[in-house]
């Protein structure tokens, strides 16, 4: 993960230069499009769409177009081959038409009739494909989350901005009223300051297959019908195993974000949209490891994170082991104010087990409900405004989550006992440390021997979106790109 000196300064003057004069002119795009933008399209004009990564969420982005009218599935694009066949039978199936199936996006790009490009590819190739799409003219949706890293996301919210694209982003909840509602109440300040914003994934391993400990796959050939150098494209160069096609990838830093960057990464959203006004933090910090497997992966899979937004803490919870709930909530949020608590969309006063009303807030949310629906309406527009989940939200909400494993990447190994004095100072924290020793000791780990990674705090400049006096975090804000694979300094 190392840069040469004159890489890295280079690149963090250009992250500098984005973000002090980016932010402003992509605030500006958002409310107003650029000279000459795309037209309008018509209601019953219809989108012809490419579904990029067609494995694991991308068979619930073909399942949706394929059931729309007026929106065609012109490509698949996946560098293994395998699921050609069973992919393309299954929108032929619900469709009635049978799209072409290709291995490479730049083939995709080169056909001037697709107008938009469907994004599930693995987190690495996530900004980069975006940003490729986008200079050709072409639309994204694209999932969580946007970003393998932090200056790569704000390449592709200003490359969006540049060429006057619509970009949606994955975290489907910002299309949920409920949650719209939540937020509303929030910001109203009826129910008085809020405290903490808590976001949880609890979500214990299902197998090797999935979650969970993943054992050791051997060294191999990849098969004939994937193309594994177009599989790794911006990564660097390595050899094949089993455990990252398909779908482990996730806990392999080289491809994905760990639990926190998967499933985590809705809840940080939610978390976040909470907190009036917020985008990056004063500091964070995270605890935690691969504690309780002893596998291949590299991602912690119980990671503890506390993010200082000034009068609001953001504390989020990972655990890959099983776990009980916390106020009967595995996956979700948890908004503590003064006035009480909202535990997944429902308030409970302070000192009561009985749940009220939230306070009557108006809430609105952008046409369509469903999270494709919304973007095609967008798309239709030609309107930012009209998404629920812009590119530039997607790119604040993966930054915490990038944070978060900065932290735990650059910190030390130290032992439950005697406790850390930061972490005892604080009761929120503290709090948040009991709980896990006790959920790892239920499990059988032997957190005496185990110890877990301190992670380091890092002091966040939000608006260079850099990290303050720290050269070796700030390196982990970028990656090496491979030749033909390289995510630009600057747009």
């Amino acid at each position: 993960m190392s840069l040469s000196r004159r890489r890295f300064l280079s690149q963090s003057a250009s992250l500098s230069a984005f973000a002090v004069v980016g932010k402003a002119v992509a605030a500006k795009a958002a409310e107003q499009p650029a000279a000459m933008p795309p037209p309008k399209r018509g209601a019953n004009e219809r989108i012809r769409v490419a579904v990029a990564g067609i494995n694991g969420q991308g068979t619930s982005h073909m399942g949706g177009y394929a059931g729309m009218k007026d929106v065609e599935i012109v490509y698949l694009v996946d560098p293994d081959s395998r699921l050609f066949e069973s992919r393309a039978k299954s929108v032929e199936d619900k469709a009635g038409y049978r799209p072409k199936c290709v291995q490479d996006i730049r083939k995709v790009l080169e056909d001037k009739s697709v107008d938009v490009v469907s994004i599930a590819t693995p987190n690495h190739w996530h900004s980069l494909m975006t940003i490729w799409a986008c200079q050709a003219g072409k639309d994204v949706y694209v999932e969580k989350p946007m970003s393998h890293n932090i200056h790569e996301g704000r390449i592709a919210v200003e490359t969006a901005r540049k060429y006057n694209r619509i970009v949606q982003h994955g975290t489907q909840s910002r299309s949920d009223m409920k949650w719209a509602k939540v937020v509303a109440a929030i910001a109203s300040g009826k129910l008085g300051k809020l405290l903490i914003s808590r976001a949880l994934c609890y979500k214990p391993g299902g197998g090797h297959n999935t979650r969970g400990d993943l054992g050791f796959k051997p060294y191999t050939n990849p098969p004939k019908e994937l193309d594994f150098d177009l599989w790794l494209g911006p990564a660097r160069k390595q050899p094949y195993h089993e455990n990252l096609v398909h779908y482990r990838w996730h806990w392999f830093w080289d491809f994905g974000n760990g639990d926190l960057g998967n499933q985590g990464v809705h809840q940080m959203d939610i978390a976040r949209w909470g907190i009036p006004g917020a985008t990056l933090p004063k500091s964070v910090y995270s605890f935690g490891g691969r504690l309780g497997f002893f596998d291949q992966g590299e991602a912690a899979c119980t990671q503890m994170a506390v993010m200082d937004f000034g009068e609001t803490k953001l504390i989020f919870e990972t655990r890959g082991l099983k776990s009980p709930k916390y106020m009967g909530v595995d996956v979700g949020n948890i908004f503590h104010l003064e006035a009480g608590d909202i535990v997944n969309g429902k308030f409970y006063p302070k000192g009561s087990n009985e749940e009220a009303p939230l306070p009557e807030v108006e809430a609105t949310r952008g046409p369509g409900g469903d999270r494709l629906v919304n973007f095609l309406a967008a798309v239709r527009s030609r309107k930012v405004s009209d998404l629920n989940a812009d590119i530039l939200e997607g790119h604040y909400s993966s930054a915490l989550c990038h944070l978060c494993n900065m932290s735990i990447r650059l910190g030390s190994k130290i032992p439950f006992r005697p406790r850390d004095t930061t972490l005892e100072s604080d009761p929120v924290v503290l709090d948040l440390l009991e709980r896990t020793e006790q959920h790892l000791a239920e499990n059988g780990v032997d957190i005496e021997k185990s110890g877990f990674v301190l992670g380091r705090k890092l002091v966040v400049d939000a608006g260079t979106e850099t990290i303050v006096d720290d050269p070796e975090a700030n390196q982990l804000l970028t990656r090496h790109y491979r030749k033909g694979f390289e995510v630009p300094d600057k747009v």
